[in-house]
């Protein structure tokens, strides 16, 4: 079995493929980072503020102040370096870097979609994807293969697979198929779109769009595979995707994974892309017929193993939420970098109170002191946003002179559609309290159940 999957993922297939999705990866990401500077969004998101929420074990990720430009910078060429195949694998180390790092500033802005895209950039350091349609290639022929072994265009459709089969199996649960929540809470606002307005205040559509949700995500990756259907599956991508993004103000997520999915085709339609942009550009490419083998030396095998140790990551690290007790929309303990998508509808409460322990005296924070008003909103619903900003405030409340100063919550959460109950206990003092793996065992606990994965 084992030798008949190695042989498989091994064995040469044209190059066309990968080359078409380094060309649509890097023009994403080049769109992307140009939308960021034009919307101002780095100064509004990375300059301006003044504190930064900070993912755990990356809180040695600093902001750059106004410099942050230079990261974006290095973003924008390294795109263009990866769309053309030039020198690719500094272009590609270097996307990976300065687009992670971005992200890693605040995760007050993390995105699953920003999470996919760090991915595939990592993946896109190992692969050969200047090999074939590259300047890299043009400039030494030597580099030039029109064929590469399966497992580098394989790797790129399994990173998708699981996008899509786990996005499906966190809709197992009994508020996304039982309660259609929070689609429920969320479709009727829509009234003013034209003809599906209407059908978006009737109940039974919510239910149809949750249950299409799930049944789509668990699905497509099948289709997309299987040849036969897969015409069917990239027209169920776009009309999806497409949907989504007229729906629901989700940034460019929607046409990253329809044009990711290409790379399911056959390389023949991807030789017609390349054939096009050829005379669009009126390029003089060519490639010798010959192909990539793969052989058993160090670096193979390296990258082997990296690709090894990566994907158990990625098939394991969504279920980390099975070593917490609770309800994981609640504690949100292993949420994210889980793929779970638009799942919940969360509002909140929540205000510090700063006691003197010298003197009993008391006051609350006025949040917008310190925070912008996206930060408040991240905030009020998430356990570790509220324990990071206690433990700045104790920092800052030292430096105006009150020795040892103890941070307490008031905090209340509604939960798609429940009513308020309250979040943090009120009587813990946080900043006795370090951020870990560990269960927060100051959250309280969820006054009802969601059954499901």
């Amino acid at each position: 079995m084992l030798n008949t999957i190695t042989t498989y993922l091994k064995h040469p297939v044209k190059a066309a493929p990968l080359a078409v999705f380094r060309i649509i990866f890097g023009c994403l990401i080049l769109f992307s980072t140009l939308r960021f500077l034009s919307q101002n969004w780095v100064e509004t998101y990375y300059i301006n503020p003044t504190f930064h929420f900070k993912y755990f074990g990356f809180e040695f990720v600093r902001d750059f102040g106004a410099y942050t430009y230079t990261l974006y910078g290095i973003t924008f060429l390294a795109s263009i370096g990866v769309i053309l195949g030039f020198k690719y694998r500094l272009s590609a180390v270097l996307l990976f870097l300065s687009f992670t790092y971005c992200e890693l500033m605040d995760k007050t802005y993390y995105l699953n979609h920003y999470y996919f895209v760090s991915i595939i950039a990592f993946l896109l350091v190992f692969l050969p994807a200047h090999r074939y349609f590259s300047v890299d290639a043009k400039l030494q022929p030597k580099l030039g293969f029109s064929h590469i072994p399966r497992y580098n265009i394989f790797v790129i459709q399994l990173m998708l697979f699981i996008v899509y089969f786990y996005a499906g199996l966190a809709k197992l649960n009994s508020d996304w198929l039982l309660r259609a929540m929070p689609l429920q809470i969320w479709l009727p606002s829509l009234y003013d779109l034209p003809l599906l307005g209407d059908l978006f205040q009737k109940q039974w559509m919510h239910y149809v769009m949750s249950w299409s949700g799930m049944l789509y995500d668990l699905c497509i990756p099948f289709l997309l595979f299987y040849k036969r259907t897969r015409i069917f599956a990239f027209i169920l991508v776009v009309v999806f995707h497409v949907l989504t993004r007229i729906l629901f103000p989700i940034g460019i997520f929607p046409y990253v994974m329809i044009l990711s999915t290409l790379i399911f085709f056959d390389a023949s339609f991807h030789e017609k892309i390349i054939g096009f942009l050829r005379q669009l550009f009126r390029i003089k490419y060519h490639v010798k017929q010959q192909k990539l083998q793969w052989v058993p030396n160090l670096r193979n095998k390296i990258i082997a193993g990296v690709f090894v140790l990566f994907f158990s990551f990625q098939f394991l690290f969504p279920f980390r939420y099975l070593l917490y007790p609770g309800e994981l929309f609640w504690t949100e303990e292993g949420y994210r970098f889980s793929w779970r998508v638009m799942l919940m509808e969360k509002g909140g409460y929540v205000q510090y109170k700063i006691v003197n322990p010298e003197t009993k005296n008391w006051f609350y924070v006025d949040h917008s002191q310190f925070l912008t008003q996206y930060q408040e909103k991240q905030l009020r619903t998430q356990a570790d946003f509220i324990l990071q900003f206690a433990t700045f405030l104790e920092g800052h409340y030292r430096t105006k002179g009150i020795k040892n100063p103890e941070v307490y919550v008031d905090s209340y959460i509604s939960l798609n559609g429940r009513l308020s109950q309250r979040f943090i206990d009120p009587n813990i003092d946080l900043t006795k309290i370090k951020d870990s793996w560990k269960h927060k065992d100051w959250i309280l606990p969820f006054n009802d159940e969601i059954y499901g994965f």
